[in-house]
């Protein structure tokens, strides 16, 4: 006699029913699935909506369907189906083996393997109990898979109470593909509120390899868009500088629809306890920001400070509107206990600035013919050690109008500037010892003629300064200075059609004549500097008749700019594949107004300027602009800089060279190359040849798979004291649910292209 021995097949879950390898995947899917992802799971409805669970509230009202091989019925009593018994009732619907429905119950139980199928949502199951009269779904040892999150699940139990509820006993979630759990959040209770937009659970685990790692009692967490109350996923690193190794533990507050916070305690080795808040606050108008950091006693900062108190803080706020009509408002204001606190301790704080710390409001309006603002600055400067002379002036206020018209053939203009300069001067003498009030006017009058070909703009126009000060030492404190200016601007345009390597392109060529004739007074050095200095010259400078900024000086001129650019334009594609510029400024008198000592000059033409910029293809990018001195022979200035992308962003790439004569000479290589197709390495290098040393690196690795990825990164950077140290930042990211620590923006800072690597980590956005 033989035995044989009928093992049943274990129905496939959720996961495995939609899950293809790549190149099974239909080509939308495959298109946006990452290089390190072995396969994905196939389309469903629209991708987002999970119906075939949640229901749409309709499904009470809507009559039961069904249908199976055979039937059987008992009249008002039983309906007895068996053989693909498909049931459906407004969205909800199910499949199975065999299926009773008692009718004056309003219950049916079915038999598996079970599979309900909504848009974007599919449901396995052993056993289920559905009530049509309430909606109710009840069904034992489920699996499940939301297909716009790419989160898969398995349960003992799941129950849908209604529409909008659905519970989960001793659930796991994750969005590792079938078999592969690298990750889960297991959970003994799992309660989804879509009608709220947030789930519950209850003794909840994060386990990595099936190995628990972490334990909470009991979490809240987002299922939408929507925000919800609760803690974020913690974050770590360690630094060499500053701030040490740190652990911190975000908590975000969802007050209102249009004003939430986040807090976050953490604390940092060697240093105590510090803390990191940041409230924001949304009106019609627009958006506040308010951000601070504080720490009661920092005991490195006592340590290395004796005699300093170790309580230290730092308030970061802005604010933006939109009023409508044209008009818009902002403001910003930072402040910080001292100069090394940005160093030490700063993680979050949108501070920028390291010297002067800036505090500015204003309004400003603007439509097609003019513009107006006006605003309030002032500056906390940060370094002790920066003299009273060398601090800025705060504006209080700045007023700023210009407008345009045409009046014919003839172009009337006027740009103005009226300013209240205020600095505490007390401890100086001279002119640096002056505050007071300045007025710049410049009407002008042009006359603009345009043409297809080209363009020529004479123009006239005086600019007008009134100053009246307060502690002037050199006479009364209330004169004024009216300057007469010509200009004269003439461009041509000459274009031809060709191809290279079979694609058609247009090349044009379009040389400029920029004359300008200023006739102000050489000696201005009796007015005070409350905002001016020497522009550095660059290639477009050549077309600006002043070589100031700011209204204290204005520069005389007697100068003609002689320029051409030659652009080649795919004609397919639309692309600028190419420009090339030169251009050189003749001077017919030397330049003899200054400021203190800088600005003069008796040269009778400027360095050759050039500028080339190259996209050869759309994801190379090659700059480079320089100053080249005919008289010497010497290169003044060159920047030079390479960057690639490839379409997808994971290879990236770039190279730069900054040169300045006398000054400065830096190079400047970074990249991030995959060495396979889950591991990429990441990297920095810049090194200064006149220091002979390296003054910045970061270099790390990133691995990838298709539900979590890691980044380790090494960075040395250059401090306030020209001292290199390092700090070693990590960063691991759980597909689905974000990631902790913080190595993305220090990489995103140092090498370009990388924010939209992140943003495309798991799939093209």
């Amino acid at each position: 006699m033989v035995a044989i021995q009928v093992r049943a097949e274990t129905p496939p879950t959720a996961a495995e029913i939609d899950w293809r390898p790549k190149s099974q995947l239909p080509a939308s899917a495959r298109d946006t699935l990452p290089v390190f992802c072995e396969g994905g799971y196939l389309p469903s409805g629209d991708g987002g909506k999970a119906v075939g669970v949640f229901g749409d509230g309709e499904g009470q009202q809507a009559p039961l369907e069904a249908s199976g091989l055979n039937a059987r019925y008992e009249i008002d009593r039983e309906l007895y189906l068996e053989g693909d018994v498909r049931l459906r009732q407004g969205t909800f619907q199910v499949s199975g083996s065999e299926a009773r429905y008692n009718q004056s119950e309003g219950k049916v139980s079915l038999q598996g393997p079970l599979v309900s199928r909504g848009d974007g949502f599919l449901l396995t199951g052993e056993r289920a109990d559905y009530n049509v009269d309430s909606g109710r779904f009840d069904i034992n040892t489920a699996t499940f898979l939301l297909h716009g999150p790419e989160m898969r699940g398995s349960a003992d139990s799941l129950t849908r109470l209604a529409d909008e509820k659905v519970v989960i006993r001793d659930g796991m979630l994750t969005t590792c593909g079938p078999q592969q759990n690298d990750w889960a959040i297991v959970a003994s209770d799992i309660r989804l509120d879509r009608a709220e937009g947030f789930g519950t659970a209850k003794h909840v685990r994060l386990e990595i390899l099936d190995v628990p790692v972490f334990y909470w009692p009991w979490a809240s967490f987002p299922i939408d868009d929507r925000r919800k109350t609760g803690f974020l996923y913690p974050q770590f690193g360690s630094s060499s500088a500053g701030s040490g190794a740190f652990l911190a533990a975000p908590y975000y507050l969802n007050l209102a629809p249009h004003y939430d916070a986040t807090l976050t305690p953490q604390y940092i080795h060697g240093r105590g306890f510090f803390n990191e808040a940041e409230g924001r606050y949304l009106s019609r108008f627009g958006e506040t920001v308010l951000q601070v950091g504080y720490i009661g006693n920092d005991s490195a900062y006592t340590e290395d400070n004796p005699g300093e108190s170790g309580e230290r803080w730092a308030l970061d706020a802005s604010t933006r509107a939109r009023f409508g009509a044209g008009w818009n408002g902002y403001g910003d204001f930072s402040v910080v206990s001292d100069e090394d606190y940005l160093g030490d301790l700063n993680r979050s704080l949108e501070i920028n600035q390291t010297t002067h710390l800036q505090r500015k409001g204003g309004v400003r309006y603007q439509d097609s013919q003019q513009y107006f603002e006006t605003y309030l600055n002032d500056y906390q400067t940060v370094p002790e050690r920066i003299a009273d002379v060398n601090k800025p002036y705060a504006q209080l206020p700045e007023i700023l109008y210009g407008g345009l018209t045409e009046l014919g053939w003839l172009e009337a203009g006027i740009e103005s500037q009226y300013t209240w300069f205020y600095r505490d001067n007390e401890n100086l003498t001279g002119l640096d010892r002056a505050n007071g009030q300045r007025l710049r006017a410049i009407p002008e009058l042009a006359v603009p003629l345009r043409t297809l070909w080209g363009f020529s703009r004479p123009s006239v126009s005086v600019d007008y300064t009134r100053y009246e000060l307060e502690d002037y030492t050199l006479g009364d404190g209330g004169f004024d200075r009216a300057i007469p200016v010509a200009e004269w601007d003439n461009g041509l345009y000459f274009d031809r059609r060709s191809s290279l390597f079979d694609v058609p392109y247009n090349q044009t060529l379009e040389p400029r004549l920029y004359y300008a004739w200023v006739d102000a007074e050489a000696d201005q050095n009796d007015i005070p500097d409350f905002d001016t200095d020497v522009q550095a010259f660059r290639f477009d400078q050549l077309f600006q008749r002043d070589r100031f900024t700011g209204g204290d000086r204005v520069g005389d001129a007697n100068q003609l700019t002689v320029a051409l650019t030659s652009r080649f334009n795919d004609l397919v594609t639309g692309a600028e594949r190419a420009r090339f510029s030169i251009g050189q400024i003749q001077y017919f008198e030397d330049r003899k107004v200054n400021l203190f000592g800088e600005g003069a000059s008796t040269r009778s033409r400027s360095p050759l300027a050039g500028e080339v910029i190259l996209n050869p293809i759309d994801t190379l990018e090659i700059r480079s602009s320089g100053l080249w001195d005919p008289d010497t022979g010497d290169t003044e200035e060159g920047r030079s800089q390479l960057v690639f992308h490839s379409e997808d962003y994971r290879y990236l790439a770039s190279l730069g060279h900054t040169y300045s004569r006398d000054e400065l000479e830096q190079s400047d290589v970074a990249a991030v190359f995959p060495v396979t197709d889950r591991v990429s390495l990441i990297g920095r290098w810049v090194y200064d040849s006149r220091l002979d040393r390296t003054v910045g690196s970061l270099a790390g690795m990133e691995y990838n798979n298709c539900c979590w990825s890691v980044q380790v990164v090494h960075q040395n950077y250059l401090t306030d004291d020209q001292e290199l140290d390092s700090r070693l930042l990590f960063q691991i990211q759980l597909k689905g649910l974000g990631g902790s620590g913080g190595s993305s923006a220090p990489i995103s800072q140092a090498i370009y292209g990388f924010d939209e690597r992140e943003s495309r980590r798991f799939g093209t956005p």
